[in-house]
């Protein structure tokens, strides 16, 4: 039995991109209960939007098997998750002057459009932290992915005591508790990955102590070979290289490793509010990857112009029966 939202968005999500988002999640569910398996992608600024608080439990409850996102949603879920009260919000930021602008930067706070991230309760904060296991591994001479040391971090229990939030809000953890393959594309355009190279420039650490992008392509290359039996769907929040990356993976196996039993994507949904334009992967509909070779003719595609922060939680709380 679905819950109120469910039943809701139900009643009255019947047109355009409203009915587009009940379609979408409706076929999403029926993806998982045909056994195929999602990735979803993460663009934007969603981990400081605080999607954790639902997609965590989407996490949890295995209707997700593999996440593709940027650098910042990787580290910025955990930024929350210890300092979450030194943020502040700003939400006449519209308004905001250039001189109001530097008098943030003057106070340490860096603002993701209504929100202000404190640079020394989160970043320094982190940063202490994830230096010591990234320097213990250059030391042995291991190598992780980005994602890896994260949840080394997080599964050490340093943090524990600068927790600020409920520790189920954090997507990051409930990833981690389940070591699910994350893939995060261009991680050194990142604080963390600006950090990291600052110690490679000045000799403390190794370049090479960081798997890096093409060794994510590989790895998801293997994970989506071993995986596809059943189909995989991509659920695409946002536009960008978290969506673009991971969705390359089908074309390459076909046509480069010339594997031409490997399925094409099985679902495709993306939440988007780039409007369609000439050249913009961001605004191109779906069937434009038909021509690339990611999707199917008879791929179910859906794309909803809206607001990820909005669109997004309610398509998990339609899956989760809420």
């Amino acid at each position: 039995m679905k819950g109120p939202i469910s039943q809701f968005i139900e009643k009255h999500y019947l047109h355009f991109n409203s009915a587009s988002l009940v379609d979408a999640a409706k076929e999403y569910e029926q993806q998982l209960a045909n056994g195929a398996k999602m990735l979803v992608s993460m663009a934007g600024a969603m981990s400081t939007a605080e999607i954790g608080k639902i997609f965590a439990e989407i996490i949890r409850q295995d209707k997700v098997q593999i996440i593709s996102c940027t650098g910042a949603n990787l580290e910025e879920d955990i930024m929350n998750l210890v300092a979450h009260s030194h943020y502040e919000r700003v939400p006449n930021y519209r308004d905001l002057t250039p001189e109001d602008e530097w008098a943030l930067l003057e106070r340490g706070l860096n603002r993701v459009t209504d929100t202000c991230i404190p640079e020394h309760e989160a970043f320094r904060r982190l940063q202490k932290h994830i230096y010591k296991i990234w320097k213990d591994a250059d030391d042995k001479g291991e190598r992780y992915f980005p994602h890896e040391f994260m949840y080394k971090m997080l599964l050490s229990g340093v943090l524990e005591e600068y927790y600020e939030i409920d520790l189920k809000d954090s997507w990051m953890y409930a990833a981690a508790e389940k070591n699910l393959p994350i893939i995060v594309p261009g991680w050194e355009d990142s604080t963390m990955g600006n950090i990291f190279a600052s110690y490679v420039i000045k000799g403390e650490l190794k370049a090479s102590t960081m798997k890096s992008g093409i060794e994510y392509m590989t790895f998801l290359a293997d994970w989506y070979s071993k995986n596809s039996q059943n189909g995989i769907g991509f659920f695409q929040i946002g536009g960008g290289i978290a969506g673009d990356f991971p969705i390359c993976v089908v074309p390459m196996l076909y046509q480069d490793m010339e594997m031409h039993d490997v399925p094409f994507w099985s679902y495709f949904c993306q939440i988007s509010d780039s409007t369609t334009s000439y050249g913009s992967y961001s605004g191109a509909v779906p069937n434009e990857k038909i021509t690339w070779g990611k999707l199917d003719i008879k791929t179910p595609k859906f794309i909803i112009e809206s607001d990820a922060t909005i669109v997004a939680p309610l398509i998990f709380a339609y899956l989760l029966d809420l």
